[in-house]
This record gives structure tokens, sequence and C-alpha cells, in this order.
């Protein structure tokens, strides 16, 4: 078995790693010493090896810029990131905010339109559209708990809408004009002439029954004038528009695109007089004719002095 032999390189390393904690230590005492020699000894060893140490300081310099941009751009990456939360919140108040000036320009047109001050109303919000190709009406969140009745006008911000055609505990259905079982009668402006409005399930209601056709024009005013009690005369429906055929129709006033909210009118009937006599008494009943036979049978109380005068005469014929 082989002996080896002594190991110098342990001593060596120890020697030269003592050696040069020595340097370093001897460095940075002769770096902090203060006094003017020390400091020219500083710069002129500085101005001796630091220039040349520059290709050596380049990678550590690109280096630090690299971490530096990395950093910078990691911040505004997270700001960016937060800047796109903001924007997408902003985004969502900006939709409620143009959906609530929507509501709220429409609930204002229902307040500006001018109706009669004797009729009260009830704002209800469209919940369905169950049209169909037989059908047209919608759905209302308003019913007999709000006192709701059948036959009560709608109306949009503009316009009139249908009639009230079936009332729930809290729900309401509207029949609109568009309906083919809707007739209405109208009042047409400025000629005043009376027609009747007649559904037949499309955008634009023909006018039926229309006195002289040949005074309308496109564009003339079309009102509810208030005949057999169905609506409350003076309420908008449209305007007069003539169709390809050369039927009269009216382009309704009511968006009905955008149904959400409507008015429903409390109208009730004029009450109806059951005793005429009370306001305009009857004239006195009189006898017109010939005097009436003397042979009838005549009531004695209803005959009165009739019966007295031929008792009298055979009384005078007797004193001559």
């Amino acid at each position: 078995m082989a002996r080896k032999g002594p190991d110098y390189a342990a001593p060596v390393r120890r020697i030269l790693v003592s050696l040069l904690l020595l340097v370093l230590l001897s460095i940075f005492l002769f770096w902090q010493i203060d006094s003017p020699r020390a400091e020219r000894m500083r710069s002129a060893v500085i101005d001796r090896f630091v220039p040349s140490f520059e290709w050596i300081m380049n990678p550590v310099t690109r280096l630090s810029r690299m971490v530096a941009g990395f950093e910078s751009y990691a911040r505004l990456y997270e700001q960016n990131q937060e800047l796109r939360r903001e924007l997408q919140k902003m985004s969502a108040w900006k939709e409620a905010a143009v959906q609530l000036e929507q509501e709220n320009a429409k609930l204002l047109a229902q307040n500006n339109v001018r109706i009669d001050p004797a009729l009260t109303s009830v704002s209800g919000v469209v919940l369905t559209d169950s049209g169909t190709a037989f059908r047209q009406s919608v759905l209302l969140n308003v019913g007999s708990r709000d006192g709701i009745l059948d036959g009560w006008a709608t109306m949009d911000g503009l316009g009139l809408v249908g009639r009230i055609s079936g009332v729930g505990e809290t729900t309401s259905r509207v029949m609109l004009l568009t309906d083919p079982s809707s007739r209405i009668p109208v009042t047409i402006l400025p000629s005043g002439q009376h027609a009747l409005l007649s559904g037949d399930n499309t955008a634009f209601p023909a006018l039926d029954f229309i006195e002289s056709p040949e005074n309308l024009r496109p564009g003339d005013r079309v009102i509810s004038s208030g005949d057999g009690g169905v609506f409350p005369p003076g309420l908008l429906v449209g305007q007069v528009a003539q169709a390809s055929d050369g039927r009269l129709r009216v382009r309704l006033a009511a968006d009905y695109g955008r149904l959400e909210f409507l008015r429903v009118l409390r109208s009730h009937p004029a009450e109806r007089l059951a005793d005429t006599g009370l306001l305009i008494p009857p004239p006195p009943a009189e006898f017109i004719g010939p005097p009436m036979p003397a042979a009838m049978d005549i009531d004695p109380a209803i005959q009165g002095p009739a019966t007295a005068e031929p008792e009298a005469a055979p009384e005078e014929t007797q004193d001559d």
C-alpha cells in the first residue's frame, strides 16, 4: 500500500487567503484615512486603475440599467392594469348613468304630456311584451291593488298606446292600438273629421269610416274623440300618413319600439241621470180633443164637475 506524500496545497491556500484578507483590510483602512496625503494617493490610484477597468464596468452598468428598466416596466404594467380596472368600473358606471338618463328622460316626457287636469294617472313598468301574430299587448306591473280598471287608456311619454284589457291583483294587460281587435274613435285636425282607428297588426293602423277623405292631408294630427266613452277626448294618437296603396293610415306618436314606462289614465265615465224630471219638470197633462160621451163608465173621482152639469139641467126645465 503506497503512502501519500505531504499535502502542501492546504497551507498555501490558507496563506493566500490570509494575505488577501490582509490586503483588503489595508485598502479599507487606507480608504478611511482622512488626510490630504491619503486623499492624493487615493486620487492617483483611481486615475491610474479605474479608467482601465471601464470594460469591466460596462456589463455592470448595463445590467443595472436593465434591472432599473425592468423595475420601471413592472411599475408601468401594474399601473396599466390598475387603469384598466378603473376603466372597466367607469364603463359600468357610464352604462348605468346612460340607462338612468334614458329612464329619467322618458319619465320627464310623461310628465310633460298635457292632458285634462281632471285626469289622474298611475305609472307602471312594462314587464314583458306578449305580442304575437294575432295579438298585440304588453304586461304592466300595476293591477287591481293599485285601482286599475278595465278600459282605462294608457300613454307613454309621447302619445296614446292602448287600453287596459285585463286586470290582475298585481299586473294588468294593455291591448295596443295595433291589435287587430282594437277600434277607437278619433278626430282628425284641423278639419275636425271623425273616423275609426282600426288596428291590423301593423305599425300603422288604418283609418276607417272617414267622412270626407279628400279633406285629409298627410301630417294632420289625430287625437282621441271621446265618442262612446272609450277614451278621454284630446289624447294625442299620431299623424295621418298615406300608404303605398293609397289607404290613409296613422303614424303613431308612441314609441312602440321602446315601451318601458306607461301611464294609466284614471278616466271614469260620466254619471248618467236616472231621473230627468228632477231637473226639467214635464208639462202639465191637458185633455185635447172632443168631449167624451156620457154613456161611458167613468170613475166619479176622475169625472168630477163634468157629471154635475147633466143633473142640474133637469131642475132648470122643471122650474120653467
